[in-house]
């Protein structure tokens, strides 16, 4: 009867010791995507500053293919990058890119940071054509908030 015990402690023991070492791994991986995506972001918003930066004769004929290569989000948010034409190229560009990392954090399952994304997307951008996509995609990320 002691040894049935002891197993069962040790069975417990281990099971608790694997799920730590599980837990821990898929942290890492999600840490490690974080950054992945953090570099990414912050590589786009390098060149589009760079780009920026650098003189040009029309900087708007040269943004636009930087605002066409960025459309790879759903048909509605390219409507609306193209309902605006009066918006500045570059500004577009940014929001878009601002709109576009928030919402691959969201899809990543990082809510909090896909939060903090579209509100800094709408505090830079108060009129932005985004705004309306952006509040929605807020209030359906706080749905996916772990509960504390």
């Amino acid at each position: 009867m002691k040894l049935v015990i002891w197993l069962a402690v040790i069975a417990a023991i281990a099971v608790l010791v694997y799920g730590i070492v599980k837990w821990r791994r898929r942290r890492e991986e999600l840490e490690q995507a974080s950054e992945q995506r953090t570099a990414a972001f912050m590589a786009e918003m390098m060149a589009a500053t760079k780009a920026k930066a650098t003189p040009a004769v029309d900087a708007r004929s040269k943004a636009l293919p930087a605002v066409d290569a960025l459309a790879k989000a759903t048909p509605a948010v390219d409507a609306l990058a193209k309902a605006a034409p009066a918006v500045d190229a570059m500004a577009l560009a940014k929001q878009k890119m601002l709109f576009d990392a928030a919402a691959k954090a969201g899809e990543a399952g990082e809510p909090v940071l896909s939060i903090q994304l579209y509100a800094r997307l709408l505090a830079r951008y108060p009129d932005t054509a985004f705004a309306a996509l952006a509040r929605e995609a807020v209030e359906a990320q706080k749905k996916n908030l772990p509960k504390t």
